[in-house]
């Protein structure tokens, strides 16, 4: 093989053959490029290269930003989640702040409405108590003018909340500890109970309170109720709570609650086998229940000035339209003379057209003019937070009123 040296000698010796050395030289330089580009790939498989390259780079980047976005996602529920656990920790914190001024709010309710039961008591020109008077959310009387229970309101206010209250004499209801078998059979017939079914609930209503364990007819003691899923024991002893009726044999919410009530839910078997028939005003049966009828403590005596025309048929020959007579008759404005107005004395129910001397004997003996036992019902709030108190306050005179309870609802 030749070499360059004598390649160029023999070129330098023959000009015309190749040319100048230059030439030469320059064809020698050339070659390492054209071999450099002859061992390059073809272009369209570089393109094809790039391609996957760049493909491979952009999935790769969408995969980063989905877990970028997940993470975002993940990292703002739970923020969102303890912000609102803070939120619910601070109200928290921000309530129990303020039971103590609830509570205060709602003793202090229950003082003014004992104060204002004292006030009402003393007033010689009203010697009852009646829906017309300051106390029961009346206009008051005619001794009101003249007394401190003028501008008197049932509104306390502080710097941060406020308390309102309602006060309920317990004696517009009958006491369903001292009800007999008379008066319990005239309830279930003021709400439309059948003949038939009432046996049954009247005697297990009496065996549920009296203090033995001996059944009466068609009633129900330990041995019933026992028996039951879960299973308890009789009372055998007064009802605390009106809503003890609940747990008695027969009671069912309908009677309990009266079927127009919206505390009462139908379903089907009530519907289908109610003990409602027909009430004496000719509807399937009253808007009232045994709840609006009777409560646990009361001094036993019906307020004539109180009561409702329903709770008034309690009272063992008091028909319908007597005790509607009674309660229009007091409806009046009170002239201080006993015909019209409030009833001063139970003797004044003679005025009343339809009661007759049997009715009126009957009436006397059952009830009074005077309530002793009422119910304070406090709501209260602090900075957006609620709670309902109850107090019951029991008043003698007005030397003697006393907070017999006091608790809250809700």
């Amino acid at each position: 093989m030749r070499t360059v040296a004598s390649i160029s000698h023999y070129c330098a010796s023959r000009p015309g053959s190749f040319g100048t050395r230059s030439r030469i030289t320059r064809l020698f330089d050339e070659a390492p490029a054209k071999a450099h580009y002859a061992s390059r790939p073809a272009l369209p498989a570089i393109n094809h290269q790039l391609s996957a390259i760049d493909s491979r780079r952009t999935g790769e980047r969408a995969i980063a930003l989905i877990i970028v976005m997940i993470s975002i996602f993940v990292l703002t529920i739970l923020a969102g989640g303890f912000a609102y656990s803070m939120k619910v920790e601070t109200k928290l914190a921000r309530n129990a702040n303020s039971e103590v001024e609830l509570e205060w709010l709602g003793r202090s309710a229950v003082e003014c409405a004992r104060w204002e039961l004292a006030q009402q008591f003393m007033i010689q020109q009203e010697p009852y108590d009646g829906l017309d008077q300051k106390w029961a959310g009346g206009e008051g009387g005619i001794g009101t003018t003249n007394s401190a229970l003028l501008d008197f309101q049932h509104l306390i206010e502080t710097k941060d909340g406020n308390a309102t209250w309602t006060i309920v004499d317990l004696e517009r209801k009958a006491n369903i500890n001292v009800a007999n078998e008379a008066m319990l059979q005239q309830a279930l017939m003021v709400i439309g109970v059948d003949a038939g079914q009432m046996t049954p609930i009247v005697n297990s209503i009496l065996d549920w309170i009296d203090p033995d364990d001996n059944s009466r007819l068609q009633g129900a003691e330990n041995d019933y109720y026992q028996g039951l899923n879960p299973p308890y024991f009789a009372k055998n002893g007064p009802i605390d709570d009106i809503s003890e009726l609940l747990l008695i044999k027969g009671v069912a919410p309908e009677l309990y609650y009266g079927l127009a009530s919206t505390n009462y839910q139908p379903n089907y078997f009530t519907a289908h086998n109610s003990q409602f028939g027909p009430s004496p005003g000719g509807a399937a049966g009253l808007t009232v229940g045994l709840t609006n009828l009777f409560t646990p403590l009361s001094d036993g005596k019906i307020n004539l000035n109180t009561a409702s025309t329903e709770v008034l048929q309690l009272i063992p020959g008091v028909t319908r339209e007597a005790a509607e007579g009674i309660v229009g008759a007091r409806a009046g404005e009170d002239d201080g003379t006993g015909l019209l107005g409030p009833y001063r004395s139970v003797a004044q129910v003679q005025r009343v057209p339809q009661v007759t001397p049997i009715m009126s004997q009957m009436i006397q003996q059952a009830c009074d003019i005077r309530s002793r036992t009422f119910e304070v019902h406090v709501d209260a709030q602090v900075s957006g937070y609620h709670r309902h108190f109850v107090g019951v306050i029991g008043r003698n005179n007005p030397r003697d009123v006393q907070i017999l309870s006091f608790y809250w609802t809700d």
